[in-house]
């Protein structure tokens, strides 16, 4: 009963059938309790988004897996610090974290949001080091800026721990083959069929098939899907697998009579294994396994003959022969049909690959490889059967990986060593590429990760990912026109997807495109109100309209939301800032800061806010905090520039504004500045001279001749002081400036020693 509870509610974990899972668990729970079984309840909970129930079930539990599960839900109800007390007590610094690289990974993320940088970025370099594949981690250290080259995380080592996984894995679930009282329950024990309904019958059958073929991913309490032999050792349930590295033979796998299936059921040995070989999951089994199976399948045939599992001894030579025929013959149809499929997906694959490659001549990723729609092979059954695994030492792992026919059990099926070998290579020189461009433009080395993403191919690079990533690479360079392409690229990929839609939004809403981001967040709300990024398109809409309350209440839903989302706090600073609301404004910055340290756009607000209220070292202090994040950005360094010229720090200012003007050509502002600077050095011709080139980049605007203006008339000369005057005003400036402008032209005959003591 406890095997096929646990079994059940497995199986309605994996199929989502969540409520399903938990009133089989609170059963099973009832009726044997123990703190495997509350681990698999609290996993049902957690899985149901219930951290609460979890947090409850499993509070003082001190097992490894326990103590995962009741951090996590601690870490969803924001309980950080009694998280971080479950993975890492006080009383016992020494002892390992549990559940490996996820467990490392959750400690780095509390020590995060718990302002303990350090100890964060070494808990996300140990869980890469223990699982490479642990991208998340990897993105958590690009966000702090401590990652290292992708090529050296994904590298050699990080390949030869994959190998080791695999390997390991494979073996496992080769050798492990355990009998406990739970096998026992469905497998091993004596009692006759006078006993059992023809419906249990049906049950054990039913649940004997799919653990002898189909329950490679099985879900665990954790959420992860589990290969079956790892689950056992947790769940102390019997192994899947019936192939194994000693001599001894598997137990007899018990199913029922068929006399007692359906009518339209065909239970013979050959049509479970064709089945079973020709399924979705692609099992290929080896020629032995299946005589094993054959043989069992001819013991039961006469154990229901005699009505007792005790003469299960007396087996039958002819069936025996007679079924392994039938296997055999089954197997080779199957891996020619298999073989066949094949070489026609291959084939045509290869035909498509070379039409797309014709249309899009040209293209960076035009020249990726055409041997991609062939590398699904047919499994090679005389390779699977040259290695003999019976003698394996750990010394010889990478030996044994080498060999080419050595053959390993991987997610239920059979597979080549040599092809994890290549598989793990192929996997990470993509995440090279990926990482590598994710960690450039976290360090806002946005070209560079524009052209690291390009070395992708076309089916990657056309993911909503990396085209969101693409997106926010050209907003960080301000070319707004790019991104937009991007982003709506990545909308038609995965029109789903909510990834990068508060960026996407903002990128919209520099660019006065009322009609499309009305219309983007209509369709955020329609897929997801309880996503973040939903209501910052809303606040971004009615922030475009001026109407800075209600898009404040926006930014606000946002955060009530999900608090851990850096960019809405942001959000709401702007709007507080708007509204001339500092105190609020500057709180909503320094939480931004708090979630992440390196988010620029919150200092650049800091520094603005100091800057309005003219305290200028201060303002100093936050620009330059932002600059060293985000050194490309034109825009962080003239505003830097601007504060250090309120300092009377002129020669620093200028070499500020020369860096600004370096970064970014098409933008005016630090030009403007730089002139600016020039003026109160009296240096009126290098003034002029720099108002006169920029002129020609922004000819129509009133800034630019408002100072050419004014160094006019400093320099005595009223007729073209006069006309920069007038043509400033009729280049419609704003209200401020035209009060500034016609008091200027006031002002024109007047000194300017007469006019600094009005």
């Amino acid at each position: 009963m406890e095997a096929i509870l646990r079994d059940a509610v497995h199986h309605s974990l994996r199929d989502f059938l969540h409520r399903n899972a938990i009133f089989l668990c609170e059963r099973l729970c009832a009726e044997f309790p123990s703190e495997t079984n509350l681990q698999l309840l609290a996993g049902c909970y957690l899985h149901s988004n219930q951290a609460y129930a979890a947090y409850h079930i499993l509070k003082g539990t001190q097992v490894a897996q326990s103590r995962y599960l009741f951090a996590m839900s601690c870490y969803q109800m924001n309980l950080l610090h009694e998280a971080e007390a479950a993975l890492s007590p006080a009383n016992e610094p020494s002892a390992e974290v549990p559940n490996g690289a996820a467990g490392h990974y959750l400690l780095g993320l509390i020590y995060r949001y718990t302002d303990r940088r350090k100890s964060a970025i070494q808990h996300f370099k140990q869980a890469l080091t223990i699982d490479p594949l642990m991208w998340a981690a990897y993105e958590e250290l690009c966000v702090l800026g401590s990652a290292e080259e992708a090529a050296v995380v994904f590298g050699e080592a990080a390949s030869v721990t994959i190998q080791k996984q695999y390997l390991h894995h494979g073996l496992a679930s080769q050798s492990l083959l355990t009998t406990n009282d739970d096998c026992n329950l469905v497998y091993g024990r004596n009692f006759s069929f006078e006993d059992v309904s023809p419906r249990q019958l049906k049950l054990v059958q039913g649940s004997n098939t799919r653990d002898s073929f189909g329950n490679s991913h099985v879900i665990g309490v954790s959420g992860q899907p589990t290969n079956g032999s790892s689950n056992i050792s947790f769940y102390n349930t019997p192994s899947p697998m019936p192939m194994q590295l000693s001599g001894t033979a598997p137990p007899p796998v018990c199913r029922a009579p068929p006399v007692y299936l359906s009518s339209g059921t065909d239970s013979s040995p050959r049509s479970t294994i064709s089945s079973t070989i020709q399924s979705g999951r692609r099992k290929f089994v080896d020629e032995g396994k299946l005589r094993k199976v054959a043989n069992n399948e001819s013991a039961i045939r006469l154990i229901s003959s005699r009505l007792s599992f005790d003469s299960g001894n007396r087996r039958s030579n002819r069936l025996a022969a007679e079924a392994a025929a039938n296997t055999n013959a089954s197997v080779s149809m199957a891996a020619g049909n298999g073989t066949t499929n094949s070489s026609k997906i291959g084939s045509s694959k290869l035909g498509s690959v070379a039409r797309s490659l014709a249309s899009r001549k040209g293209q960076p990723w035009a020249n990726e490889n055409l041997d991609e729609g062939v590398r699904n092979e047919a499994f090679d059954d005389s390779r699977s059967n040259t290695a003999s695994i019976s003698g394996f030492t750990p010394t010889s792992e990478t030996r044994y990986l080498e060999q080419d026919g050595a053959t390993l059990s991987v997610g239920g099926g059979i597979m080549n060593a040599s092809k994890v070998m290549s598989g793990a290579s192929e996997l990470l020189n993509l995440l090279r590429i990926l990482g590598e461009g994710y960690r450039l433009s976290c360090m806002y080395k946005c070209q560079d990760a524009l052209d690291a993403f390009l070395k992708l191919s076309y089916k990657h690079y056309n993911t909503s990912w990396v085209l969101c990533q693409v997106g926010k690479a050209y907003s960080e360079l301000l070319d707004y026109f790019e991104a937009d392409r991007a982003f709506s690229r990545a909308r038609q990929a995965s029109p789903y997807s909510l990834e990068g839609m508060d960026i996407y939004s903002t990128v919209l809403y520099l660019l006065n495109e009322d009609m499309k981001l009305s219309y983007l967040a209509q369709e955020l709300l329609s897929t997801d109100r309880l996503a973040p990024q939903s209501w910052c398109a809303m606040g971004n809409c009615y922030s475009l309209q001026k109407d800075h309350e209600t898009a404040l209440k926006n930014f606000q839903r946002a955060v009530q939301l999900n608090s851990k989302f850096t960019y809405a706090h942001t959000l709401c600073g702007h709007e507080y800032v708007a509204l001339d609301d500092f105190e609020n404004g500057m709180k909503s910055y320094q939480s931004a800061l708090r979630l992440d340290a390196r988010h620029y756009n919150s200092w650049f607000g800091l520094g603005m806010i100091y800057f309005r209220q003219e305290k200028f070292e201060f303002a100093e202090h936050h620009f330059r905090m932002a600059n060293q994040i985000n050194p490309c950005s034109s825009v962080i360094a003239s505003n830097l520039g601007t504060a250090l010229h309120a300092l009377q720090r002129s020669d620093e200012a200028l070499a500020i504004m020369e860096k600004a003007i370096r970064a970014d050509e098409k933008n005016p502002v630090p030009m403007y500045h730089k002139a600016n600077i020039l003026m109160s050095l009296e240096k009126f011709d290098e003034a002029l001279a720099v108002l006169e080139e920029l002129n020609e980049y922004s000819p129509r605007e009133s800034s630019v001749h408002a100072l050419m203006g004014r160094i006019y008339k400093r320099r005595n000369m009223h007729d073209k002081a006069m006309l920069h005057f007038g043509i400033a005003l009729d280049l419609k400036p704003s209200t401020a400036d035209v009060t500034a402008i016609k008091a200027a032209i006031e002002r024109l005959l007047v000194p300017d020693e007469l006019e600094d003591s009005l």
